[in-house]
């Protein structure tokens, strides 16, 4: 079940924009989901992970306190933190569904995997990386080819599951000694065929 009472990850994916990159049907079967967020309170601040499988089961939650100088170190090292948990626990070469509240992280990440898939053409994307996350970019990127595929969706602050968590991990610790799953979500069914919403159902796939 998702945590807090909100859709669970793959509903809330499904409901989400994701830049750079068209959301034709085919892109609603992940295997797992994830949602980050970093925040950033002066010298203080908190990492937040949400992990499900595509059937709403909790793989892993996770609020760490984290000391971090602004909050694109925040987001971005969030991200980073969220794809090891998931490397670590979800079968390799899965395919993922990730949640993010920062616009710019999320059209960044998007933009990289299209250049991943044409590495012998010039890049048509300018993606802006803040200096002070050159390494932090540099682990989200080696994670994300990892991957068998992998796209990035932009969610409201207040929708995104991995908010509170990070907003206040003094209050969700005890989040952090749930027990450590790896799970293997059912294979979709043959009549799992989810129409996208009417915004993007007619879009051009470009994925």
């Amino acid at each position: 079940m998702a945590a807090y009472g909100r859709p669970n990850l793959r509903d809330l994916f499904d409901d989400s924009p994701t830049p750079h990159i068209a959301h034709p049907p085919r892109t609603h079967h992940r295997d797992f989901y994830l949602a980050t967020d970093g925040s950033f309170h002066g010298n203080t601040g908190g990492l937040g992970v949400v992990i499900e499988t595509r059937d709403g089961e909790c793989v892993a939650r996770l609020s760490v306190p984290d000391s971090v100088p602004d909050n694109n170190i925040a987001e971005y090292r969030a991200l980073h933190f969220g794809l090891d948990v998931l490397a670590a626990r979800t079968p390799s070469r899965s395919r993922v569904g990730v949640l993010v509240d920062h616009d710019e992280l999320a059209a960044n990440v998007n933009a990289a995997i299209l250049d991943f898939e044409t590495p012998d053409e010039p890049s048509p994307h300018r993606m802006s990386i803040p200096p002070s996350i050159t390494n932090h970019w540099r682990g989200i990127q080696a994670r994300v080819s990892g991957f068998h595929e992998l796209r990035v969706a932009r969610i409201e602050s207040d929708r995104n599951p991995a908010h509170p968590l990070a907003n206040a991990p003094e209050e969700y610790a005890h989040v952090n000694d749930e027990c450590e799953q790896c799970l293997r979500p059912e294979p979709p069914a043959d009549g799992d065929r989810r129409i996208p919403p009417p915004s993007r159902a007619d879009r051009p796939a470009s994925d």
